[in-house]
């Protein structure tokens, strides 16, 4: 008798089961994934014991005919797939035909459906893959699968489950991911009675951003609106050039990217807030996963991440879903052309944002009744705002501005020059403590309308652009600069601006061959490690583009002739034994552009003004205006945050003014 054999069906469904379902989520994502392909508009789910005794999922989707619903259960029986060539195409979420027989191996499972094609529904029962019972029953259109007792058979899995918490987490997280991928469906997550997550059917992606996530976290999200890109065919993809030639008329395709990022001051320590979607697909790309971190690159710290919601859609024929069984990772035909997309995409809408970041303020403040102008400035916090403000109304609000004297930095209209306070000349600061008249200006406000922009005061999530109207008010320490402008007051750190004008000047200048040199009067002479040497070997033509001279000089020894001209000369050997000593790691993992801003970041960061170093109102100025001019004045070479905006309304609301 022959030593091979056909493995029974119920075993290969097991061995199945355990590529599949790796534990109750995965039976979530499956039966989820079943109920969008059948179009349901609204999906209940029910765990019980985080999965473990329960999976309950409910649809009112197409719902299916008593004979397909037998036959569901047969290993690879598929609607969404008839031919070999259709796996070049898939449209579907769902297409193996795994989900059903695997999951019912190893569980007891009741599947309930009804077609609108027909009047009765089937109830089918089935425990460890056994056909129990099949009977016609009175059902809405739509489907119920319900899972119990996961892996009663299989205990060798069941003692890898992890705590019912963990599970429960898992399937939480789960749901949260296609709830956000679609804003137009109802989701509902329920666990021991107590509702997860109920989200209705809204118009736009922030609207159910608010619903899962809260306003709060709209404020430090950046919207990436609709982009495009036409994805080319790289000559290398064919076997030579006519071949090229001949499919050059081929229909070009096109990549579709939006969704949100995160400011880059909002950072993670893992990446469990980064949702990617291909073609509503949820996934795990390495591929994407490497563009988003491209793109905050030198915006935020090693070992940060950000959040971020990203909606990529190509043609199904760009991306091939079946390379795992439980379809969450993906490849893509035009690989680097997609990287360089979505890179591009979201680094240039950080660019265009360029937000701020703010003060943490700790608690918000009610506004106090019994505080001057506080029945007007209520209106400020409800943003009542009209085209122009009669003095007459004012009085019937119990407040009787007309004729009187209040700071212009209140009444000062928006646009204009922003409000300052002036503490030069006759309004020094020394004349204040003196008891001379306060330096704040006062003016008239006469019996007439006066306009006020609506929404002045409003709370938005400030730019770093507004940073080019503030003017600097001193320094803190001699090492923050503190600015008043029109939309608050701002503090800069004066060393990462000038690390950040520095490394983006470098970074062009090379670009563009034209970087600035410093001659040594004698050369710089330093030895290195056998494994600094390896490492110099790999970097030294980024050394040479960044405005470095070196020559080997003997064995081990290398003679630094030129070095860039913002750098003084003690910090040369500083910055050569920094880059050299970065973590093998690290170091391999860049690519050549990487590792160029990861050499000009160390150059800037050593090159930059100290703390501890008195600046004149001159070079405040100049700090300021240079800073506001670079691309991306959000965050230094390494993550750390510029300046940090203490908004106008944040001021009001500290003063209990609103």
């Amino acid at each position: 008798m022959g030593r091979i054999h056909i493995l029974p069906d119920q075993v290969a469904n097991k061995i199945a089961a355990g590529e599949v379902i790796e534990r109750p989520a995965s039976i979530v994502k499956e039966l989820l994934e079943n109920s969008l392909d059948a179009d349901a508009s609204h999906i209940r789910i029910d765990v019980e014991s985080g999965g473990r005794k329960l999976v309950r999922v409910a649809d009112d989707g197409c719902g299916m005919l008593k004979d397909d619903a037998l036959l569901a259960f047969e290993r690879h029986a598929t609607s969404k797939l008839s031919d070999v060539k259709d796996l070049l195409c898939i449209s579907t979420l769902g297409f193996r035909g795994e989900a059903l027989p695997s999951i019912a191996s190893v569980s007891r499972l009741v599947l309930e459906t009804r077609s609108a094609e027909e009047l009765s529904g089937i109830r089918i029962e089935i425990a460890g893959g056994r056909l129990l019972k099949a009977e016609e029953c009175a059902l809405s259109t739509g489907t119920t699968v319900s899972v119990r007792d996961l892996f009663y058979n299989v205990p060798a899995r069941r003692k890898f489950l992890r705590s019912e918490q963990t599970e429960l987490a898992y399937i939480a997280a789960l749901v949260t991911h296609y709830s956000l991928a679609h804003p137009d469906k109802t989701f509902l997550l329920r666990s021991e009675s107590k509702d997860l997550l109920h989200v209705t059917p809204v118009a736009a992606l922030r609207e159910r951003l608010y619903q899962v996530f809260g306003g709060q976290l709209l404020q430090d999200l950046v919207e990436i609106p609709v982009q495009q890109r036409e994805l080319g065919f790289p000559l290398a993809d064919y076997e030579n050039a006519a071949t090229a030639q001949a499919s050059s008329a081929a229909e070009s395709k096109i990549l579709r990217l939006y969704g949100f990022v995160s400011r880059p001051q909002f950072q993670k320590l893992n990446r469990k807030s980064i949702f990617l979607f291909v073609n509503h697909r949820l996934i795990h790309d390495r591929l994407l996963l490497h563009a988003l971190s491209s793109a905050y690159y030198n915006l935020i710290p090693q070992g940060c991440f950000p959040f971020a919601l990203l909606f990529l859609e190509c043609d199904y024929s760009e991306v091939d879903v079946n390379v795992h069984p439980s379809k969450t990772e993906v490849r893509f035909r035009h690989g680097p052309a997609v990287h360089d997309f979505v890179r591009d995409t979201v680094r240039q809408a950080l660019l265009e944002s360029k937000p701020a970041p703010t003060l943490p303020v700790s608690a918000r403040m009610q506004p106090a009744a019994s505080l001057p102008y506080s029945e007007f400035s209520q209106q400020l916090e409800n943003q009542r705002w009209v085209e122009t403000i009669d003095p007459t109304a004012i009085q019937q609000q119990g407040s009787n501005l007309s004729g009187a004297l209040v700071p212009e930095l209140m009444l000062r209209p928006v646009p204009g020059p922003s409000p300052r306070l002036d503490l030069s000349g006759s309004d020094r600061l020394d004349k204040i403590e003196a008891g001379s008249e306060a330096p704040l200006n006062f003016v008239k406000i006469p019996a007439t309308h006066r306009e006020f922009p609506e929404g002045a005061w409003a709370d938005e999530a400030g730019s770093m652009l507004a940073l080019s109207e503030a003017r600097p008010l001193g320094q803190i320490h001699d090492s923050f600069i503190v600015a008043a402008g029109r939309d608050g007051l701002w503090i800069i750190d004066q060393h990462v601006a000038h690390e950040r004008i520095l490394f983006e000047r470098l970074l062009k200048q090379c670009q563009s061959g034209s970087i600035e040199k410093q001659t040594l009067l004698l050369p710089l002479l330093l030895e290195l490690t056998p494994a600094q040497q390896v490492e110099y070997a790999r970097i030294s033509g980024e050394l040479r583009a960044l405005g470095f001279e070196i020559e080997p000089f003997g064995q081990r020894t290398i003679a630094i002739k030129a070095a860039p001209a913002d750098v003084g000369q003690a910090d040369i050997e500083k910055i050569l034994f920094e880059v050299l000593e970065m973590e093998d790691r690290e170091l391999r993992k860049l690519s050549i552009n990487d590792l160029r801003r990861a050499v000009a970041a160390s150059i800037a960061c050593h090159a930059a003004i100290k703390i501890n170093t008195k600046l004149d109102q001159s070079k405040m100025e100049w700090l300021l205006a240079a800073l506001c001019a670079t691309d991306y004045p959000m965050s230094c070479p390494h993550g750390r945050p510029v300046a940090l905006r203490y908004s106008t309304r944040e001021i009001l609301r500290s003063f209990h003014r609103i």
